[in-house]
């Protein structure tokens, strides 16, 4: 077992943004206000090539959060070793300030689905999700931040709220809390909750990263609305509002502008992270 006892260096409570290659130069020339940069691991997974040249130059620079889509926390099955392999190798050379993934599953038996789909809360998805997050946090030797989902549907068979199922882990696994701040308000609009009272009942004491990023409107069958978690476009101003709530009850926090679908040009995503860090200038330290 490695040790897990002395986690990496904190993200610092300041704005960040998904990096982009398109970026580089605009980031490496004037990065203001951008504090710090996420990647996807799985972009990184390769031997070498400009894209590893370009985070390398990137990480003497930056505080560099790795953020994994690719390990199907959520699955049935065991964790796919050489993908966990391969994510530690990155992390590795990388020493990243922080490893996120998420609450979701994407494999079942040897194939893989290009989604992240929900799960119902139960027991026995206690116990398995909790067994990943352990076995993941031996391997990398460092704690993992577990993310929220956005949803579309809930569970009959569900016995824990969604904040209570967090929790649970945290406290089981000694893993932090990646909280979706859009995340939480595409699951309440599409389910008919209140994403206040979700805030309010979130373990907000274990959440080391929020993440912001777009949505686009729909609308299902019977005509109501469907908020789908695109991160195609700006960040919504209920979003926004929800993060001021969010960070004026646990404080100032490391905030990411996720934007990973029709990218725009850097002044477009620097102002968006612009507006993070006037909402964490709100917030006394």
């Amino acid at each position: 077992m490695r040790d897990i006892s002395h986690p990496a260096p904190r993200l610092p409570a300041a704005p960040g943004v998904g990096y982009k290659p398109q970026h580089f130069t605009d980031i490496t020339t004037d990065p203001t206000p951008v504090a710090w940069l996420e990647i996807h691991a799985e972009n990184y997974m390769g031997d070498g090539g400009r894209p590893l040249a370009q985070l390398r130059h990137l990480s003497e620079h930056f505080p560099i959060s790795v953020h994994g889509v690719g390990l199907s926390i959520g699955g049935e099955g065991r964790l796919d070793p050489d993908h966990l392999a391969r994510l530690r190798h990155l992390c590795d050379w990388l020493q990243p300030a922080s490893f996120s993934e998420h609450l979701a599953w994407s494999t079942h038996d040897s194939h893989f689905l290009n989604d992240l789909l929900p799960l119902p809360y139960t027991g026995a998805t206690l116990a398995r999700v909790a067994d990943h997050i352990d076995e993941v946090q031996q391997v990398l030797g460092r704690r993992m931040l577990l993310e929220n989902p956005s949803s579309y549907l809930a569970f009959d068979e569900s016995t824990y709220a969604e904040t209570e199922f967090l929790a649970e882990l945290a406290r089981r696994t000694g893993c932090g809390l990646l909280l979706d701040v859009n995340n939480v308000f595409v699951s309440a609009v599409n389910l008919g909750t209140d994403p206040r009272t979700y805030i309010d009942a979130f373990p907000l004491d274990e959440v080391g990263e929020i993440h912001l990023g777009g949505h686009d409107e729909d609308a299902d069958d019977n005509g109501a609305p469907l908020l789908i978690d695109s991160h195609g476009r700006e960040v919504a101003d209920p979003v926004w509002a929800l993060l001021d709530h969010a960070l004026e009850i646990m404080g100032p926090r490391p905030v990411l502008v996720e934007w990973d679908a029709n990218v725009p040009p850097w002044p477009d995503l620097a102002d968006e992270a612009t507006r993070a860090e006037q909402a964490l200038q709100k917030v006394p330290a």
